[in-house]
């Protein structure tokens, strides 16, 4: 029993003594000439004594009994009854003198002050907010242990379920108190293990891979995930459950889930009790319609699913919401698409009947935005797919949901619809709590082609709450130094447009080609989505550049180098990903087309193109395989490229080779002179290395392949530039520390020219937090 229990039970313990007392009372005859309250007679008289703050006249407006009216036991005691339940009094006593009803009153104090001791992990100004009791109000024992209760709660919320507070009063002058919180916080609850029930597809590792609890290790001492949460784990539940539908388990329950103290109470033991049931494949695939006029077959694109393949529930949403907006296009407002499923049994096959019916005729009447006190309502309006007046689409409804919250501004986004003033209107609702869009960044690391970095950084992804990003970075590193301004507005001129423009200054020291660079300028750029994967970029840049601190040593190419250059340019690229995570990609593809025209204006003339692609493979359970590929090609429109615009192949790039290690370079210096033209291939296989998933420590097996070469205004006997194949096989390793992503990479050349610089050895350490 809990301590509130306790006192809720001695106050109505309390109540009924008062009530016992008075009975007594009643029947006590006083000394002298005292009447007792039962020999009857009429209350000539009310008088009230004890009231400080409360005007008599209150009280008299919360008894039973008046002037003129009979001393009745039962009237009294209703009286009573009632003063206690106004919740003003601490104590109320009746009693009679002569022909007069006393009313003796004890007022609860009020609170002077209200503070907190033992609280080191939530600050007073938190705790301050949680609790109901504020100064100069009344203070009464159930509304402190309330307000106890709540701070109790705030601390489990955060993982600390040992935590206690005792809520405890200094009395002063003046029925005045003083209400002081003393909280033991108590360790921070975890979760010491996640067990799974019932699993016979997937092992433990690779269901706990997937929920978002993590059990209990030193290193995640940046996170939370690893303390109990009981919201958190009902979300477990449903990524469990997408989890399971999507690998083809279309009968997948979570039985039960239970979180279980340990003894020592301070960790949990979470159990998750599962019912997998059978795995499906698709059987047959249709599309039935009643619409008139609707030709299946021109629909027939926009569905995902494919006979034979294993039966995911993600397909099956995504080919509704592609088929509503395919049918849409041909004209058709107002339809229901519902994906009607037949389990076969016996052949563990599922059969899908898209059924395209005809759906009420509703219109959007108005839309209603609440909750965005700081955020523009036309920020929110424009990520909807539908205007007033349009026909009501409930799959355009729930995609303008995902797209509100998809921005990032808010903590919660709820979009309902109501009748509207006719039954063909109805009025969607949008409801918004909005969350805090200013960052502060720093970080902290260490990479073999950089030397030390660290990196500080502001950034408000909603300035002034009209959704406009601005970033200011400054990164320091051994070798290079930058300092940037960025600004983007999202929907330029009122268009799905973004558009923003950069300020720069960055200092580099090429130690591969024996000289210093400042580069100093801005640009202007805009990027557009021409579909949900492709997405496309122009870009104009301004820089001056200057090349100092040649060494004497240095090549004379690099000599000729020196000086300043004012390069002009204009980029456009175009960029296509299905991959299904940007950070941690295990299948889909990324593809990357850019061209550089330089020579708008400035002293560089030159055409440059890159392809950047990668395809991730699921090959088997936790393991990928990457197919990666990077070209590129340089063409000057005048005399010459300069060194710093071409491509230096190596380090992350090519690993088994130094930055620039790869193509052409001076042998009498070994300075690298850069490449007009490159190729570079990679297969890479990433797995599991038996290690707890929560440790997040994965390897990888690679070969690198390719090649650099082209200086051809550059001659001389010293001059070294084969376009001959090279290759590089390694292993490496990754992994998602608690200072941020970790990559360590050991590559050994296996195919170089004797000029080459290699290296074995590329790190990399950073983070942002």
């Amino acid at each position: 029993m809990t301590k509130g229990e306790i006192l809720r039970i001695a106050r109505a313990i309390a109540k009924r003594l008062s009530f016992l007392a008075l009975a007594l009372m009643l029947l006590h005859t006083e000394a002298g000439n005292a009447q007792s309250l039962l020999e009857g007679g009429t209350i000539e008289e009310i008088r009230i004594e004890g009231s400080l703050r409360i005007d008599p006249r209150t009280i008299r407006s919360y008894m039973t009994v008046d002037p003129g009216d009979p001393f009745d036991a039962i009237a009294l005691n209703e009286t009573l009854k009632r003063l206690f339940e106004t919740g003003f009094f601490a104590d109320v006593a009746l009693r009679r003198e002569a022909d007069s009803l006393v009313v003796v009153v004890e007022e609860h104090p009020t609170i002077n002050r209200i503070a907190f001791e033992g609280n080191d992990r939530i600050d007073d100004e938190t705790l301050q907010s949680e609790v109901e009791l504020q100064p100069s109000r009344v203070f009464t024992r159930s509304k402190a242990q309330s307000d106890s209760d709540r701070i109790r709660d705030l601390y489990r919320r955060q993982g600390r379920f040992a935590a206690t507070v005792e809520p405890n009063i200094i009395r002063l002058e003046q029925n005045r108190v003083d209400l002081v919180f003393e909280i033991d916080e108590g360790p921070k609850t975890t979760i010491s293990a996640i067990n799974f029930i019932g699993n016979k597809a997937f092992s433990d590792g690779s269901l706990r891979s997937e929920v978002l609890s993590d059990e209990y290790s030193f290193w995640n001492f940046l996170t939370t995930t690893d303390t109990y949460d009981p919201d958190r784990l009902q979300f477990d539940e449903q990524l469990l459950s997408d989890f399971y539908k999507d690998e083809g388990y279309a009968d997948f329950k979570v039985l039960s889930t239970s979180a279980e103290l340990t003894p020592e109470r301070d960790s949990f033991i979470i159990t998750f009790v599962l019912q997998e049931g059978e795995r499906y494949r698709y059987g047959s695939i249709d599309v039935a319609t009643t619409l008139r006029n609707l030709d299946v077959e021109a629909v027939q694109e926009a569905i995902l699913t494919e006979e034979g393949e294993w039966y995911s529930a993600k397909e099956v949403s995504d080919t509704v919401s592609n088929l509503s907006d395919q049918v849409g296009t041909l004209g058709f407002a107002f339809v229901d698409i519902t994906p009607r499923v037949e389990r076969d049994l016996e052949n563990k096959l599922i059969n899908l009947v898209y059924e395209i019916n005809e759906g009420p005729k509703v219109f959007v009447e108005r839309i209603d935005i609440s909750g965005n006190t700081r955020t523009l309502d036309r920020v929110i309006r424009r990520e909807f797919q539908v205007v007033e007046g349009d026909a009501f689409n409930a799959t355009k409804i729930r995609r303008s949901r995902d797209r509100i919250r998809n921005l990032g501004f808010f903590e919660t986004v709820e979009v309902d619809s109501q009748p509207g003033t006719t039954p063909d209107r109805t009025v969607i609702d949008v409801e918004v709590t909005e969350q805090s869009t200013g960052e502060f960044s720093f970080g902290a690391g260490f990479s073999t082609s950089l030397g030390p970095i660290g990196q500080v950084g502001v950034r408000e992804r909603n300035l002034l709450g009209k959704g406009q990003d601005l970033q200011i970075n400054l990164l320091i590193a051994g070798s290079r130094s930058q300092i940037d301004l960025s600004f983007t507005e999202p929907y330029f001129l009122d268009r799905n447009l973004a558009a923003g423009f950069d300020l720069f200054r960055v200092t580099t020291q090429q130690d591969e080609s024996s000289f210093d660079e400042e580069r100093t300028g801005g640009g202007v750029r805009a990027g557009y989505n021409l579909s949900n994967d492709l997405r496309q970029l122009w870009d104009y840049t301004l820089t001056v550049r200057k090349i100092t601190d040649v060494d004497s040593t240095a090549s004379t190419a690099i000599k000729a180098e020196e000086g300043e250059t004012v390069k002009s340019s204009l980029e456009h690229s175009l960029r296509y990903s299905t991959i299904s995570n940007r950070l941690s990609p295990t299948d889909g593809v990324n593809v990357t087309f850019a061209t550089e025209l330089a020579g708008l204006g400035g002293t560089e003339y030159f055409v440059k193109n890159r392809v950047d692609a990668n395809y991730y493979i699921p090959a088997a359970e936790d393991v990928v395989i990457r197919l990666g590929a990077q070209a590129g090609n340089i063409t000057s429109l005048h005399d010459d490229t300069s060194v710093s615009d071409r491509f230096f192949v190596g380090g992350a790039t090519f690993r088994g080779f130094a930055i620039g290690g790869v193509g052409p370079r001076d042998t009498n210096t070994d300075d690298s002179l850069g490449a007009e033209n490159f190729a570079v291939g990679t297969i890479e296989a990433t797995f599991p290395l038996g290690l707890p998933e929560s440790i997040g420590i994965k390897g990888r097996l690679f070969t690198d392949f390719g090649t650099a070469f082209d200086t051809p205004s550059i001659t001389g006997a010293n001059i070294a530039d084969e376009s001959s194949l090279r290759a590089s096989v390694g292993f490496g390793f990754s992994w998602s520390s608690p200072l941020g992503p970790l990559a360590i990479d050991f590559g050994f050349p296996v195919v170089k020219e004797d000029f080459d610089d290699t290296s074995i050895l590329y790190f990399s350490l950073g983070t942002q937090f």
